[in-house]
Parts: structure tokens; C-alpha cells; sequence
């Protein structure tokens, strides 16, 4: 059962980009010391383990400034306002790896930095993937996406772990879900 959450007595927004917002709340622990909580305020996201035909994982290779480098990681990405978990997985998929999936299975959900951050990432598995047709919506990659795609075993994305060629937490913890 969860427990109730504390509730600040002051808020205050100290920045608002586009991506999140910083917050610094106020209050008064159980045992009543007082905390000013500094909280990275996110949209909901989605991961997505794009499963081949074959059993492989298709992962994405793309910049990440804050660390300085190329990542291999599972597609994923923000939900916009009003969108369905599904609905943007499936935007997702489409826009990173240029495939459609036919069946999405949600394996979960996770809060990957709980201790400053309110995001909440939804973790699907993705198979019967398709190649768009003129019937599908068009897809609109993030115009600062610079994105790369390649389809691994599943022994592969392991040794990519465990010899440091992936270590986006997000990737390393989807594959918890996967293992048989």
C-alpha cells in the first residue's frame, strides 16, 4: 500500500525548458526537518524494445550531450500532451527505428532517478515490425535527432553491457524484463 505523500508548503519553478522543468518544494519531513526538494518535473516517457523476427533487439545510436558521447540504447521517448502509452510507443518506434510494430506487450514501468525526478518511463515490447505504407501516419523525428539503428542478438546487446558499449540505464534494465 502506498504511503501518503508529503505535501510542500512552498513551490517555486526556478527553471522551464523544453524538455522539464526544475521545481524547488518545501517541507517538513515525518520527523519534521525541513527540506527544500529540488525536482526535475518530466512528462511520462516510453521505451521500447523493438523485438526482430529473428529474436534480436533493434537499438538506436544517438548523441547525448550531457555525457559527451554516441549511446547505444533502446528507442524511446517523451509522451506528448494527451497521448496514450501505446499510442506513443508506437509514435516512437515509427520515428526512431522507421518501423510500425504490430503488437506492443507492456512489460512495466519504472522511475529511472527517483531521487530528483518524476519521470516515469513505460516499458513495452515491440514485434511484428513493418515497414510503413501509405496508409500509416507519417512520422516526424525530433529535429534534433542525429539517430542511427542497428539489429543485435540478444547475446550481442549482453556482451554490449557487459564490455561498456551500452550503458544507458534505461537499456540495461528493459533487458531484466526480456530475459526468459
Amino acid at each position: 500500500m502506498p504511503e501518503e505523500p508529503i505535501h510542500p508548503h512552498a513551490i517555486r519553478t526556478v527553471f522551464s525548458g523544453r524538455v522539464f522543468t526544475v521545481q524547488v518544494e518545501s517541507l517538513a519531513l515525518p520527523h519534521g526537518h525541513p527540506l527544500d526538494a529540488e525536482i526535475v518535473r518530466h512528462p511520462r516517457s516510453v521505451v521500447i524494445a523493438p523485438v526482430t523476427d529473428e529474436g534480436g533487439l533493434v537499438l538506436v545510436r544517438q548523441y547525448r550531450h550531457a555525457v559527451g558521447q554516441r549511446l547505444w540504447e533502446l528507442p524511446a521517448g517523451s509522451m506528448d500532451p494527451g497521448e496514450g502509452d501505446e499510442e506513443a510507443a508506437r509514435r516512437e518506434c515509427q520515428e526512431e527505428i522507421g518501423l510500425i510494430p504490430a503488437t506492443l506487450e507492456r512489460l512495466g514501468a519504472l522511475y529511472p532517478t527517483p531521487g530528483y525526478c518524476d519521470e516515469e518511463m513505460v516499458l513495452f515490447r515491440a514485434t511484428g515490425l513493418r515497414v510503413p505504407t501509405g496508409g500509416d501516419p507519417a512520422a516526424h523525428p525530433d529535429p534534433d535527432e542525429d539517430i542511427e539503428s542497428g539489429a543485435f542478438s540478444l547475446d550481442e546487446v549482453r556482451r554490449m553491457v557487459a564490455d561498456g558499449r551500452i550503458r544507458d540505464m534505461k537499456t540495461v534494465a528493459v533487458l531484466a524484463f526480456l530475459v526468459p
